[in-house]
C-alpha cells in the first residue's frame, strides 16, 4: 500500500472536499472517492490491531471488505460490491474474504437503509417499475448501445490519457488553484443555459431512467394524449408532441457538453489514488493520477453520457414503431394502441454500456446496475449491452482507464489479467547482475550505528538483508529503512550512553562487553526473520504469481542459505517488458 493514501488526514480531508465537489454541480461522481474513504477507515482501524497492523496480507484482505462496503454505501448495491470488490479489486480473494466482504458489504447497506438518505424508504439510487417486458427484437438496439458504450470508453481513455500526459509535461498542470476556478466557472457558463446540464448529474440520470405516467410535467413525457383507455394501467405508445422534440434538442446538446466537460475535469488533478496503488492482492484504487485538485468519480458522469445516448436511441425507436407499426419487425409483437417501447430502459441499458466501456466492469457492473434500479427482470438486456461495449472496447484498446492511468503515472503495479509464459529464472532477473556492485547488506553483529546510519544517507532502499557475515552471506532476516531510522532516533534520546561508535545487534543475545565500551543497541524486534525468499533456480513464472498474490515489494534470492541477490516490483516489471520486446528502461517509476 502507497504509504500516506489511507491514512487519517486522507480520510479527513477526502471527506469534507468530496461533500463541496459534489455540490459544486461539476461533471464528476462520488462512488469512486467513497470506495477510497471506506478503505481509509478500513487502514486506520487495521492499526488498532496487532494482526493486521504487521500482517500486509491480512490488511489487504481489510481493505478488500472495505471496498465491498464503499461500493454498498455509494450505490446501495451491497452485492455488486462483493462482485466489485472480487472482479477489480482483490486479486487474490480467499474465500474467508467473500464472506467477510459480504457481511461488511450487508452492514453498510443496512446503515444507509436506517439513514434513509434519499428520502424515500428506498436503498437504490434510481429506482424504476417498468411496466411493459423487453422483446428479443429490442437485443439490436441493445447491442448498438453496447456499441457506442465501447466506442466512448475509447474515446475517453484515449483523450483522456493524451490530455493528462499534456498537462504533465507543460506548464498547465503547475497552477491548481486557478484550474479549478477555470473549470468552475467555464462549466457554470457553458451548462447554465440547459436544464438539462444545470440539474445535478443524479438527478438527470433519475429523469432518463424514468418511465413516463400521465401525471408527469417533465418535457420528456409532453406526448400527445391520443387514446381513450389504458390497459392495467399502461400507457400505450404515443406520438411525440413539441416538448419531446425540444428536450431531444436540449439532450444531444448535453451529450456533447457532457463528453466534453468529463474529459477534461477527469483528466486534470485529483487527490484520489496514490487507490485506487493499493487494489489487488495489490490493492488498485486509481492512483493519484493528473486529474483536477478536488475528489472525483468517473462512474455517475459516464452513467450519464449512456443514459442520454440511450433516452435518444429509446425515444426514437419508439417513435419508429408508433408511425410505423406495420414494419415486420414490430407488427409481429407490438399491437396497435399498445405500450411496446420503453425509452426508460434504452437508458439504463446505455447507462451500463458507457460504464463498462470505460472501466471494462462486466459482471460486477450488471450487478450493480440491477441494484441501482431495481430492474432485475432486465439482466439479460444488462449484461449484452456490457459484453458489446467491453468487446469493442478493448478491439481499440487493451487498458480500462484505471490500467492506463497507473501506466501514465509510473506506479510499480503488476496485471493479473496477463500470463507470464517465459522460461526464465530467478537469478537472469536478481540484483546485483554479474560486473554490478556487491549488495548492500548489514551484519548481525559486526555494525557500529556511525556504519549504519551511512549506508542509511548513501542509498535509498526501502529495507536491507541482515547476514552472518559479508564472508559468509548467510541470510538472517530483512529490515525496513524506516525501522531503522526510528529506532536509533528513539535510542540516541531515550537510551543512556548509545553513540556513533555503539554495536547495533540483530541476535537474540549480545556478548558480554569490556569496560568503558559504549552500550550496545538491540534491534532483533525490528528484524524480519522470516522474509520472503526464492532459490535462483526458481522459474520466474512463479515469481511474479508469487508477486502478484501476495502483494510483495521485494524477495530474496539465496543458495543453499547464502544470499545471492534480491528482486524488486520494479524489476519483475522492467523483465516483463524485456520479454515483450519493449526497452526496460524505457519503464519510469514514480
Amino acid at each position: 500500500i502507497i504509504r500516506g493514501y489511507l491514512g487519517k488526514w486522507t480520510l479527513v480531508i477526502k471527506t469534507i472536499t468530496l461533500v463541496l465537489a459534489v455540490s459544486s454541480g461539476l461533471s464528476l461522481g462520488k462512488e469512486g472517492p467513497l470506495v477510497h474513504v471506506a478503505c481509509c477507515c478500513g487502514n486506520i482501524l487495521c492499526h488498532c490491531f496487532n494482526k493486521y497492523r504487521k500482517n500486509e496480507a491480512k490488511r489487504r484482505e481489510v481493505l478488500s471488505a472495505a471496498a465491498a462496503a464503499g461500493v454498498s454505501v455509494a450505490f446501495g448495491a451491497p452485492i455488486g460490491g462483493v462482485l466489485f470488490s472480487l472482479e477489480e479489486v482483490s486479486y487474490y480473494f480467499p474465500l474467508k474474504t467473500l464472506w467477510r466482504s459480504f457481511f461488511a458489504a450487508l452492514v453498510a447497506a443496512f446503515t444507509l437503509r436506517s439513514i434513509n438518505p434519499f428520502g424515500n424508504s428506498r436503498l437504490v439510487l434510481f429506482y424504476v417499475e417498468f411496466h411493459t417486458p423487453w422483446h428479443l427484437f429490442e437485443l439490436v438496439p441493445f447491442i448498438l448501445l453496447g456499441i457506442f458504450g465501447g466506442l466512448w470508453g475509447a474515446l475517453f481513455i484515449r483523450t483522456n490519457i493524451a490530455w493528462c500526459r499534456k498537462r504533465k509535461t507543460t506548464q498547465l498542470g503547475k497552477y491548481p488553484v486557478i484550474e479549478v476556478l477555470v473549470v468552475t466557472a467555464i462549466t457554470a457558463i457553458l451548462a447554465f443555459p440547459n436544464e438539462y446540464t444545470r440539474m445535478s448529474t443524479s438527478e438527470l440520470i433519475s429523469e432518463l431512467f424514468n418511465d413516463c405516467g400521465l401525471l408527469d410535467s417533465s418535457k420528456l413525457c409532453d406526448y400527445e394524449n391520443r387514446f381513450n383507455t389504458s390497459k392495467g394501467g399502461e400507457l400505450p405508445d404515443r406520438p411525440a408532441g413539441v416538448g419531446v422534440y425540444s428536450a431531444m434538442w436540449q439532450l444531444a446538446l448535453t451529450l456533447i457538453l457532457k463528453i466534453v466537460i468529463t474529459i477534461f475535469t477527469f483528466g486534470m488533478k485529483a487527490q484520489f489514488l496514490p487507490p485506487v496503488l493499493c487494489w489487488s492482492g495489490e490493492f488498485r484504487l486509481l492512483p493519484d493520477g493528473p486529474r483536477i485538485r478536488i475528489p472525483s468519480g468517473l462512474f455517475i458522469p459516464s452513467m450519464a453520457v449512456g443514459a442520454i445516448a440511450g433516452r435518444l436511441l429509446g425515444v426514437g425507436m419508439e417513435q419508429l414503431a408508433y408511425y410505423h407499426q406495420e414494419w415486420t419487425v414490430f407488427n409481429s409483437w407490438c399491437s396497435q394502441g399498445a405500450d411496446c417501447i420503453t425509452p426508460g430502459l434504452y437508458a439504463m441499458v446505455g447507462a451500463a454500456a458507457c460504464l463498462g466501456g470505460v472501466t471494462r466492469m462486466t459482471v460486477s457492473l450488471v450487478v450493480i446496475m440491477f441494484e441501482l434500479t431495481g430492474g432485475l427482470e432486465y439482466i439479460v438486456p444488462l449484461m449484452a449491452a456490457a459484453m458489446t461495449s467491453k468487446w469493442v472496447a478493448d478491439a481499440l484498446g487493451r487498458e480500462g482507464i484505471y490500467d492506463a492511468h497507473i501506466r501514465l503515472n509510473g506506479y510499480p503495479f503488476l496485471e493479473a489479467k496477463e500470463e507470464f509464459a517465459h522460461k526464465t529464472l530467478a537469478m537472469d532477473v536478481m540484483k546485483p547482475r554479474r560486473n554490478d556492485p556487491l549488495l548492500t547488506v548489514l551484519t548481525q553483529d559486526s555494525m557500529t550505528v556511525e556504519d549504519v546510519e551511512t549506508i542509511i544517507s548513501e542509498t535509498t532502499y526501502s529495507g536491507f538483508p541482515v547476514v552472518v557475515s559479508r564472508e559468509s552471506q548467510r541470510l538472517v532476516g530483512f529490515v525496513l529503512r524506516r525501522d531503522l531510522i526510528i529506532s536509533i532516533e528513539n535510542a540516541r534520546k531515550k537510551q543512556d550512553g548509545v553513540v556513533s561508535t555503539s554495536i547495533i545487534y540483530f541476535t537474540e543475545h549480545s556478548p558480554p562487553l569490556p569496560p568503558y565500551t559504549p552500550p550496545t543497541l538491540k534491534l532483533r524486534n525490528i528484524l524480519d526473520l522470516s522474509p520472503f525468499t526464492v532459490t535462483d533456480l526458481t522459474p520466474m513464472e512463479i515469481v511474479v504469481d508469487i508477486f502478484r498474490k501476495l502483494g510483495l515489494r521485494q524477495c530474496l534470492v539465496t543458495h543453499n542459505g547464502r544470499l545471492l541477490g534480491i528482486i524488486t516490483k520494479k524489476d519483475v516489471l522492467k523483465h516483463i517488458a524485456q520479454m515483450a520486446n519493449q526497452d526496460p528502461d524505457s519503464i519510469l517509476f514514480n
